[in-house]
C-alpha cells in the first residue's frame, strides 16, 4: 500500500540575488544575478518529499497562496512535480508569500520573508483539510505558518496515530502542548539553542540538548550540525552522522532538501541511519546549485550519488 506524507507549511516566491558579502549597516552593495525561484520552507520540503520518493508514496501539501498570478503558477509547478495541491487555498485579496535572499560569495544565505497569504494558514483552514491529515501516515511541518494551525494539526494527527514531525524553523519558543504530540523534531544548532537554551557545539551539548526535547516527550531528536553531519538521539542511543564534502555554491535549501529526502526514506521502509545518508546526499547535491527549488535533486540524481561514493 502507498504510504502517504502530508505537509502543511509556507509558499513563498523566492527574489534571489547574488552579493559579495552580507551588507552591513549603511553599506550599499552591487549585487547580480538577480532571478525568482519557487520557495518557501513548506513548499520546498514538499518539493522535495515528492522528487525524491518512489512510486509507493503519496505526498499531499496544505497551504495558502494569494490571488495572483504567481501563486496559481507555482500551485500548476507543484502539480507537475507530483505532488497533491487539493489542499492548496487561493485567498482572496492577498498576495502569494515572498521571501528576499541574498546569496554571499561564501555560499551562505541571508533571509527576509513577508507571510502575504502564509499568514491566512489558520486553525480554520486546518480544519478544512482535516482528511488530509488524519489519512497520513506522517505529517511534517514548518513554523513559517501561524502557529495556532500547527498545534491543531498536531492534535488531528497525534489522535489519528499519525507521526507528527517539526522541523522548527524559524525558531521560535514552543508550548508544551505541541512538543508534547511531536513524534520527531529536526532543529538546526542555532534552532536547539532557541529552544533548549544549550548551545549546541559538539557531541555533549547536543546529548543535553536532545535530552530537553525528550524531556517533553519526543521520542527522536536529529540537530543538524551543517558540514558536521546530523546528530541523531533516540531510545537511548545519541551519535553523530557524517555528511558528505562538496563545494558548496547556494545552502538557501539544504535544510528543506535533508528534511523531504529523509522522512520519504523513514516511510519507504529504510533504517534510521540508512534515510539519514540518503538524506545527506540530497542535501550535499543541493548545496552545488543555485536557488530553492531549482536546487533539489532528483531521486535518481542521489541514488547514483551515492552509488559513485
Amino acid at each position: 500500500m502507498k504510504k502517504t506524507l502530508t505537509i502543511l507549511g509556507s509558499i513563498n516566491a523566492d527574489h534571489v540575488i547574488s552579493v559579495p558579502h552580507f551588507a552591513k549597516p549603511g553599506e550599499t552593495l552591487t549585487g547580480h544575478h538577480y532571478h525568482i525561484a519557487y520557495g518557501g520552507k513548506g513548499a520546498n520540503q514538499a518539493v522535495a518529499a515528492a522528487r525524491l520518493s518512489d512510486e509507493n508514496t503519496q505526498v499531499n501539501f496544505i497551504g495558502c497562496i494569494g490571488d495572483d498570478d504567481i501563486g496559481r503558477t507555482m500551485k500548476l509547478a507543484f502539480e507537475q512535480d507530483g505532488i497533491n495541491t487539493q489542499f492548496i487555498h487561493q485567498i482572496a485579496h492577498q498576495t502569494t508569500g515572498i521571501a528576499m535572499i541574498q546569496v554571499a560569495a561564501s555560499g551562505e544565505n541571508s533571509i527576509v520573508i513577508s507571510a502575504g497569504a502564509n499568514g491566512c494558514l489558520d486553525e480554520k483552514i486546518v480544519e478544512q483539510s482535516r482528511s488530509q491529515i488524519e489519512q497520513a501516515d506522517m505529517l511534517l511541518m514548518q513554523l513559517e505558518t501561524p502557529l495556532p494551525a500547527v498545534i491543531k494539526a498536531a492534535q488531528i494527527a497525534k489522535n489519528n496515530g499519525v507521526k507528527v514531525v517539526l522541523n522548527p524553523a524559524p525558531a521560535q519558543k514552543l508550548p508544551d502542548e505541541l512538543l508534547a504530540n511531536l513524534n520527531m523534531i529536526t532543529p538546526n544548532e542555532t534552532e536547539a539553542e532557541i529552544l533548549t537554551g544549550v548551545k549546541v557545539t559538539d557531541l555533549e551539548t547536543a546529548v543535553k540538548s536532545a535530552e530537553i526535547f525528550h524531556q517533553k516527550g519526543i521520542e527522536t531528536v536529529l540537530i543538524t550540525l551543517g558540514s558536521k553531519g546530523v546528530f541523531v538521539s533516540t531510545q537511548g542511543q545519541q551519535e553523530i552522522v557524517a555528511g558528505f564534502k562538496v563545494n558548496a555554491v547556494d545552502t538557501t535549501a539544504a535544510g528543506d532538501t535533508f528534511n523531504g529526502a529523509f522522512f520519504v526514506a523513514l516511510l519507504d521502509g529504510k533504517p534510521l541511519k540508512e534515510a539519514i545518508r540518503f538524506a545527506h546526499a540530497a542535501a550535499a547535491i543541493s548545496v552545488t546549485r543555485e536557488g530553492a527549488q531549482p536546487s533539489i535533486p532528483t531521486r535518481r540524481e542521489t541514488l547514483d550519488f551515492l552509488t559513485a561514493l
